[in-house]
């Protein structure tokens, strides 16, 4: 069992310390915009929903189904239009640039249940997180979801933990 636990941890453990390697702005000479814009969606739906699930688990310890339920409220398609519009007033020049490639991207596949304007909209925002995200930019990040979470991640009465 202990030969189990010390591999598990030299596995995960090399993992994380391959992440930091592999996520640093430095592989891309320090422009992520060289990374296509589905890429860095790919990365900033990561980021966004961490963000999402740390702010409920910061609520109190709850049952995981009413956390996931809760997750998916806020990282759908249809709350992350929302969201942008939200942010866009705050967003620089070179912020609006990523996002509308990211939101301009041709991504072949949009979920049945999404509408197509709504989910360009989130992929666009997404995009925006991966590439802040890439830059090292946490600050930032954090600012900008503070400003979503204000008007959009705050639970009903119902929803509550």
């Amino acid at each position: 069992m202990h030969i189990r636990k010390a591999l598990k941890h030299r596995l995960f453990g090399y993992a994380w310390k391959r992440c930091d390697v592999i996520l640093t702005a430095n592989e891309y000479n320090n422009n992520p915009k060289q990374l296509s814009p589905l890429t860095l969606a790919f990365l900033g739906d990561a980021v966004f929903e961490l963000l999402v699930r740390e702010r409920f688990i910061a609520d109190g310890n709850a049952p995981v189904a009413k956390l996931h339920k809760k997750t998916v409220a806020v990282v759908c398609a249809s709350a992350q239009s929302n969201a942008i519009s939200l942010l866009e007033e705050l967003l620089s020049e070179e912020e609006t640039d990523i996002y509308r490639r990211g939101r301009n991207a041709n991504g072949h596949h949009v979920p049945k249940n999404a509408d197509p304007i709504e989910y360009r909209r989130a992929t666009g925002l997404e995009a925006l997180f991966g590439y802040l995200y890439l830059k090292g930019e946490q600050e930032r990040i954090r600012f900008l979801f503070d400003r979503i979470w204000e008007q959009l991640g705050q639970p009903s009465e119902s929803d509550k933990i």
